[in-house]
């Protein structure tokens, strides 16, 4: 007997933000609510949208709605727990997220974290909302369902101007611009060109990591505090302590230069560290790291932000 070859899919997950805003007018850019418009209907006003899913079945679901400067643990669990259930079906290749520009970096590196499969999770964005002159937003998803097709993509990707790039280097860099995103020194690993796929190179594989497979499961009132502050000029050490009386597990702090701190806040954190209080340090440059070893705390891993330090942090702390 014959048995014909299953359709295989791919699950568009949507999370609110720019990509599903709507605003009064179609020249006004910032003016504008985000997450007004349902995931599957961002998806029905895309023409072509055939061509670019290679005979791929979509499945779609709604998570959430909302602006992702109002993300939260409780959506990042949700959203995690969604994508485990989903790349764990056979029959499933990749996953497509809607997404909010604001925070699109620290959930790409939250997924980074937890999820524990090669399939690749593409997160994607825009810079203006459905209802511009025009929109960003169509591209941005169709380019994102060509990467998550292609054959050589792997782990947790973001999408957005034509460019791909990993979850440890996307960083948003400008307020505005349609090309929002940077992978800093290393640069994108691939762009999409007129929905063709090309990789800088070989396309690499997701980075080797420690998985947190308990913030799955374990409730998001008790994952660990962890906050992040910057050493400035004048920096007020108050703060340090205000945090440790509260509460906080953990303290990501944003160095200047080489991860130097200031005199005041460096005794600060050192009494806090006494106190049990779990210290990392970035450095609050736009490019480079670290070089060399601090005298008193910790390096965060290497290439992270004082965010996404954060939540490989929180999850340290956690799991």
């Amino acid at each position: 007997m014959f048995n014909a070859k299953k359709i295989q899919k791919v699950v568009v997950l949507g999370t609110g933000g720019t990509i599903a805003g709507t605003g009064s007018s179609a020249l006004d850019h910032t003016a504008y609510t985000a997450g007004q418009l349902s995931v599957q209907h961002l998806l029905d006003a895309m023409p072509g949208l055939q061509d670019s899913l290679q005979g791929h079945e979509l499945v779609c679901e709604q998570l959430a709605q909302l602006d992702s400067k109002d993300m939260g643990h409780a959506t990042w669990q949700v959203l995690a727990q969604r994508c485990v259930h989903w790349l764990s079906q056979a029959e499933v290749d990749a996953i497509v997220i809607t997404h909010g520009t604001d925070t699109l970096e620290e959930s790409a590196w939250f997924l980074h974290r937890v999820l524990d499969s090669h399939k690749p999770v593409v997160l994607t964005c825009a810079m203006r909302p459905a209802t511009a002159l025009a929109p960003d937003g169509p591209q941005n998803l169709m380019d994102a369902m060509a990467v998550a097709c292609d054959a050589m993509s792997r782990g947790v990707l973001a999408v957005c101007a034509g460019r791909i790039h990993s979850a440890l280097e996307v960083q948003k860099v400008h307020p505005y611009r349609l090309d929002a995103f940077s992978s800093g020194e290393s640069g994108p690993l691939g762009f999409v060109e007129q929905g063709t796929v090309r990789w800088r190179g070989t396309a690499p594989g997701p980075a080797v990591h420690t998985r947190t497979s308990c913030a799955l499961t374990v409730s998001v009132a008790e994952w660990p505090w962890v906050a992040v502050m910057h050493s400035h000029a004048g920096a007020d050490a108050r703060q340090v302590s205000a945090w440790v009386s509260a509460g906080v597990k953990g303290l990501v702090v944003a160095g200047t230069g080489n991860g130097t701190l200031h005199q005041d806040v460096q005794t600060a954190l050192a009494k806090a560290q006494d106190q049990g209080v779990a210290v990392r340090l970035v450095t609050r440059c736009a490019e480079g790291q670290i070089v060399g070893e601090t005298a008193s705390f910790q390096t965060a891993p290497r290439g992270l932000n004082a965010f996404k330090a954060r939540i490989s942090l929180m999850l340290e702390l956690l799991g």
